[in-house]
């Protein structure tokens, strides 16, 4: 997980319980670092230029427009657009468990220059152009981009003459390494902005609350009140992906973010996130990875100390 310095949290000023703000402004970006620290509902954030949102502890729910609203956990990044309003419940802070998230302002002009560069010097497979990625990009962090999320911490941070120059030179690859990480992201758009009217929303709010859980096409095609085939067939045409598929995806981002705690060995993560051996495990989370489990934990090992 990401973690604040010593220094940042003697240093900065908690002048409210919930939605604390520290924020450092530099010329092409803000960080703020948010912190709550007791149970809050529907509490409302908004900025004028894209942003880059990353836990680094405790659980919020979002609530985006048009979108089935999720838990955003330790590990998880969120890219929104500017002006985009969102609605978070903070369900488990408390004074000895504050909920923290960083919040990364990005101004368009930086976006547009880093597009500008990966389409002059860094040529697609497809020969297509870059573009902006897409907003409302839920994904979990990969060892690269939690390396420059916790360096970003510390520079913005740091009392430095150079620092500008320094926090450029990371934004530049943080971008880069956002809009490839969208290239291959798990869901599309469609996928994820299943309104709550949606016949499916229930069976999707269900598997996200209960991945610990047995789950099966067969259980799930009850609470839809679908047959098992018609279930499978709805669900992969409107998600774009089978039902176990689905779920195979959720549980190896709740893994992804539980393997970066270092009190939780790997039979404590595939047992929570629901797999019934940790070969099995192994097999989903490394075909997603390119990393076995292990190695994806000793890797965040090594980035950390």
């Amino acid at each position: 997980m990401l973690k604040l310095s010593d220094a940042f949290l003697e240093g900065r000023r908690l002048e409210t319980m919930v939605e604390n703000q520290t924020s450092y402004i530099l010329k092409n970006a803000a960080m703020h670092v948010f912190e709550t620290h007791e149970q809050a509902d529907k509490v409302i954030l908004k900025f004028d230029q894209p942003v880059l949102a990353s836990m680094i502890e405790g659980k919020k729910v979002m609530h985006l427009r048009d979108y089935e609203s999720f838990d955003f956990l330790p590990g998880e990044s969120l890219v929104l657009p500017a002006n985009e309003t969102m609605c978070i419940d903070f369900p488990e802070a408390k004074s000895k468990n504050p909920t923290r998230c960083l919040a990364m302002a990005i101004s368009e002009e930086k976006i547009r220059n880093v597009l500008q560069f990966m389409n002059e010097s860094m040529t697609k497979d497809d020969e297509k152009e870059w573009s902006l990625m897409d907003y409302n990009f839920h994904f979990v962090n990969d060892q690269g981009i939690f390396q420059i999320l916790q360096r970003l911490l510390f520079l913005f941070s740091e009392n430095h003459p150079s620092k500008d120059f320094f926090v450029d030179n990371m934004l530049r690859e943080l971008i880069i390494r956002m809009l490839q990480t969208n290239e291959r992201k798990i869901y599309t758009s469609s996928q994820i902005a299943i309104n709550s009217d949606n016949r499916l929303s229930y069976v999707i709010r269900y598997i996200r609350e209960n991945l610990h859980e047995p789950l099966n096409v067969e259980d799930l095609s009850k609470k839809a009140y679908m047959s098992p085939s018609h279930f499978h067939r709805v669900f992969k045409n409107e998600l774009g992906i089978s039902p176990i598929e689905f779920i195979n995806n959720e549980r190896i981002k709740l893994a992804t973010g539980l393997l970066q705690d270092p009190g939780l060995n790997i039979k404590d993560v595939y047992m929570q996130c629901g797999f019934e051996s940790r070969s099995y495990f192994n097999r989903v989370f490394k075909h997603r990875q390119q990393l076995s489990p292990g190695e994806y934990q000793s890797k965040i090992k090594t980035i950390r100390y």
